[in-house]
């Protein structure tokens, strides 16, 4: 914990865990006040297990979430009220310690000289320079001069974001390239299902993002606020500028675990897991290695989501366990989709379908999960069959596997580059801003109809790197994007069946039917997961290395 004084009775930190809430009040300590919002970051504790820790310890805790880079005049009354009610000395936390101190700066705004403000927080290492500019604007932020300048500005720094970022430096070495994105840790998602099914170690699946960046692109850790496109501008956190002259929008999807009543409580405990969150995914496989008989339920939500097949590749690996364990007879398995199919490509039904009956797994469409009572070990499913009144059921369970909602990221949907739904609204082919010409977008965030998986973005990315550069030099879109994605559905133990499709469901293998027929399991489509994609992620996706991912020209380019 790095903890910043900023005057007495007051100061700020990152992210805090269980365990600080001892020392915190051992140090004198009386109140917390929590400033990042659930669900931020695959690594961070939910508010209700540093609340239980805290009153553990004695203190008080206080949740008051705010967005990255969106501190609103009413966040700042919020935590001004806060402030004087709760006993101090305080300690605020969020992801840096930044919005804290934002927080408070803003709310001191009237009592105290913006100086005296600005100086006390640049004593505890904090900038809040950019507070002043805003205060001195009456709460708005100018574009009219920037803090920072860019040819190319790359919006998240996932999967998609250093990909596309690594494949313009290989096309063009000397563009002037800046990836804004606050994480210091990246994440090889895919393989967490293996992590749950105790194939892989969860510390295998991450890396240092400073340690992805590209060379030659600068990276500003920084969290967006939102988009001023009328002025080629985003607005990053402590209301700093970035101009450019060119962005691309790739900031990943936003898991939405506060959808579901009580989960957020549980995440962890009760037997209550997600192979969708870095920290869970181990519990998953200690649930599975540890159940003998019971019920397990897996969930999957409304589309659209991130790997629409994560959800039943829990169950399949789960499923396949206790059938070698021999306790598969003790356990019924229940699958409840949101959805009214298995998988939306019907090609690859009939395999999945004959691990459904060797598990006996109950499948259930159209139930939606809405509430978990983790102590209780109960979960509530609204159900909307066609044709049938609506109801609500509910289901005890040993242990259950959620795939949360899913969403795009707050400050794209309240932003002018979403559509109705919230998601970027892109052209399919070209993935360009059908109203911005100088944005294009990639990854899961954007409109486009395919499956929202790291194989889609590693196909997305040339085509975006080629389209930027015939846009810096003059020309027309280049490069077109057939919708392609891939979902590896491991149906037990060294077996897959390798789902690869684009637009509209058209199968889109990458190798011969003879040496893989992606509609059947197979062991080299579990060799291609567990031991050649996570290298080819890593050597080749993040460093503008196209295998497999050359860009299709667009007609009117050939």
């Amino acid at each position: 914990m790095d903890r910043r004084q900023i005057e007495p009775g007051f100061a700020v930190s990152g992210q805090l865990f269980p365990q600080d809430l001892p020392g915190l009040a051992a140090q004198g300590f009386r109140s917390v006040i929590c400033n990042r919002p659930d669900g931020e970051a695959a690594d961070q504790p939910g508010f209700q297990a540093i609340a239980q820790a805290a009153a553990a310890a004695g203190l008080q805790a206080l949740y008051l979430p705010v967005q990255p880079g969106m501190v609103r005049d009413a966040d700042a009354a919020a935590f001004a009220k806060a402030l004087s009610d709760l006993p101090g000395p305080v300690l605020a936390y969020c992801r840096t310690g930044i919005r804290s101190a934002s927080l408070w700066s803003l709310a001191q705004a009237g009592q105290r000289p913006i100086a005296q403000i600005v100086e006390r927080t640049k004593a505890a290492g904090l900038d809040m320079s950019g507070i002043a500019r805003r205060i001195a604007h009456g709460g708005r932020t100018p574009t009219d001069s920037a803090d920072a300048h860019a040819d190319v500005v790359i919006v998240g720094g996932g999967a998609a974001g250093i990909a596309v970022a690594a494949s313009l430096r290989r096309r063009m070495p000397d563009l002037d390239i800046a990836l804004i994105d606050p994480a210091e840790v990246h994440y090889y998602q895919p393989g967490w299902t293996l992590v749950g099914g105790g194939v892989f170690r969860a510390a295998t699946t991450a890396r240092t993002m400073a340690s992805l960046i590209p060379r030659g692109v600068r990276w500003i850790r920084a969290a967006v606020a939102a988009f001023d496109p009328a002025n080629d501008a985003v607005i990053i956190d402590a209301c700093r500028v970035v101009r450019y002259d060119r962005l691309i929008v790739c900031p990943g999807i936003k898991l939405d675990w506060g959808r579901i009543e009580g989960l957020e409580a549980t995440l962890g405990l009760n037997g209550v897991t997600s192979n969708y969150r870095y920290d869970l995914a181990p519990y998953t496989w200690e649930l599975v290695s540890g159940l003998r008989s019971g019920r397990a339920i897996f969930t999957q939500p409304p589309m659209p989501i991130k790997c629409a097949g994560a959800p039943q590749k829990a169950m399949y690996l789960s499923g396949d366990a206790w059938l070698r364990a021999g306790v598969l007879g003790n356990i019924r398995i229940e699958f409840m989709n949101a959805g009214g199919v298995l998988f939306g490509v019907k090609d690859y039904v009939p395999a999945l379908m004959d691990y459904v009956r060797r598990y006996d797994a109950g499948l259930n469409f159209f139930h939606d999960l809405v509430a978990i009572d983790g102590p209780g070990r109960r979960a509530v499913f609204d159900v909307a069959e066609p044709g049938q009144p609506a109801r609500r059921v509910e289901r005890d369970f040993d242990m259950i596997h959620v795939c949360p909602p899913q969403v795009a990221p707050d400050f794209i949907r309240a932003s002018a580059l979403a559509d109705a739904a919230g998601w970027v609204d892109v052209d399919q082919a070209t993935l360009r801003h059908k109203a911005h010409d100088n944005i294009w977008s990639l990854g899961d965030v954007t409109n486009a109809p395919n499956a929202k998986t790291a194989a889609a973005a590693r196909k997305q990315a040339p085509v975006v790197a080629e389209n930027v550069i015939a846009d810096i030099r003059g020309q027309g879109p280049a490069a077109q994007y057939d919708g392609y994605g891939s979902c590896p559905l491991t149906v037990e133990r060294g077996k897959i069946v390798l789902a690869e499709f684009g637009y509209g469901g058209a199968l889109k293998p990458s190798f011969p039917k003879a040496l893989l027929d992606g509609t059947r399991p197979s062991r080299a489509a579990w060799f291609l997961k567990e031991r050649m994609l996570p290298p080819i992620y890593w050597q080749a996706m993040l460093r503008g290395r196209e295998w497999l991912a050359r860009p299709e020209k667009l007609p009117t380019a050939r």
